[in-house]
């Protein structure tokens, strides 16, 4: 492990050192920040599945659904910016989603993913969908898409077809594409290594992805899946049952062999795959964050006002068990809400995890943000490895007073 860690945090370097170690963790970074001050920002293990190559300082790596996050960052400037409301409806920017019933579903219903648009009846690849004359076909295919419930009928977690509904709404409200004004409008300003859609010139410092086999998958599932009472065991279950929610929503865009480290292809890379394809560096994705759990500013830049990030405090949506992800959790304007202890103490948090476990979170209360990037995927719904991070951050700063 190398890196710094402010006095008063050093369980958290113990706690990521303990994974390295242990052989749970094969590379990673770890940021966390406090008051609008880096107290944790470390890094450690190797890059590349054969372990020759160091995790350095400057190490990138894909973070899945962390993605969705950014994507929600984005709207929300675009809203401050009074491009949109987020209770007009959709078909009023986008006329031809207003069909089959969606005429009514407003952006906000869309991002907290109770528009009942978790899966699609038309299947593409993976390579179909970042094509880019195939971005009008995608757009007819979502726009005919018949929603599996209304609104008042729950939530079930939009797994990619909400970044695929976002990217289009995206699309129709502004000019520049979508990298571009991430970059512009959100990490150049802080300094920030976080990329949706990453040019050739950074392939070199992006790590490998070490994915579990879907024998590995199975084998830790299936006591889960036999025993049942927990979010594997929701999940698992409905995973195996063909034509469930859940397989609809995980397996469109299709991939080979299910395997999700496809997405680090450098060809998929090149585009704004917003549900799944952000790349950047824990203190990156730090920084980011920081900058909404301390009023919209960090570092002597402000990213929003502060009016602007207070209705993401509040659980827009919740569900006990939601459909696709099997727990309780909820959103706000396209941020992740978990289970208070899950990530943070506190119900205002908000942020997005990804899948394997990376995360972008901050915690307004507490003024804490945190970022963490792996290649070493885990099964879990939610990784035990980032939660125990998350723990020592909050244990230290409650230390603190």
């Amino acid at each position: 492990m190398e890196g710094y860690i402010a006095k008063g945090f050093e369980r958290v370097g113990e706690q990521f050192e303990t994974h390295l170690k242990s052989g749970e963790e094969q590379g990673a970074s770890f940021c966390a920040t406090h008051n609008g001050e880096i107290v944790v920002d470390v890094w450690g293990g190797h890059r590349d599945v054969q372990r020759s190559q160091p995790w350095e300082k400057d190490t990138l790596a894909l973070f899945y659904s962390v993605t969705k996050g950014l994507a929600a960052a984005v709207m929300l400037h675009l809203h401050e910016a009074g491009v949109f409301s987020y209770d007009t409806p959709v078909a009023e920017i986008w006329p031809e989603f207003g069909q089959n019933g969606k005429e009514r579903i407003t952006i906000r219903t869309l991002m907290n993913h109770r528009g009942g648009l978790a899966a699609l009846d038309k299947i593409f690849s993976l390579e179909e969908s970042v094509r880019p004359g195939y971005l009008d076909d995608i757009a007819v295919i979502l726009a005919k898409q018949k929603p599996l419930w209304t609104p008042e009928q729950g939530q079930a977690y939009h797994a990619t077809t909400f970044g695929l509904y976002v990217r289009e709404l995206f699309r129709r409200l502004c000019d520049q594409p979508f990298q571009t004004y991430f970059r512009e409008h959100i990490a150049e300003p802080l300094g920030a290594d976080v990329w949706v859609g990453i040019g050739s010139e950074y392939d070199e410092r992006i790590a490998e992805i070490k994915a579990p086999s879907s024998l590995h998958r199975v084998k830790n599932m299936l006591p889960h899946i036999i025993k049942g009472g927990t979010t594997e065991a929701n999940v698992g279950r409905a995973f195996l049952w063909p034509g469930s929610l859940v397989r609809r929503s995980m397996l469109n865009p299709a991939l080979e062999g299910n395997n999700p480290a496809l997405y680090n292809q450098p060809e998929i890379r090149r585009h704004p795959v917003l549900w799944g394809g952000g790349v950047g560096t824990a203190r990156g994705l730090a920084k980011i964050y920081a900058a909404m759990a301390n009023d919209g500013g960090y570092d002597g830049v402000r990213l929003f006002k502060k009016e602007t990030l207070e209705p993401l405090y509040e659980r827009q949506g919740w569900s006990k068990q939601d459909g696709v992800l099997g727990k309780p959790l909820g959103w706000s304007q396209g941020f992740l809400k978990e289970e208070v202890g899950i990530f943070s103490p506190t119900e205002e948090s908000f942020g997005h995890a990804g899948l394997g476990g990376s995360l972008g979170w901050a915690d307004p209360v507490h003024r804490v943000s945190i970022g963490y990037v792996t290649n070493t995927l885990d099964w879990r719904v939610r990784s035990p490895r980032c939660m125990r991070l998350c723990k020592a951050v909050f244990d230290s700063v409650e230390d603190e007073g």
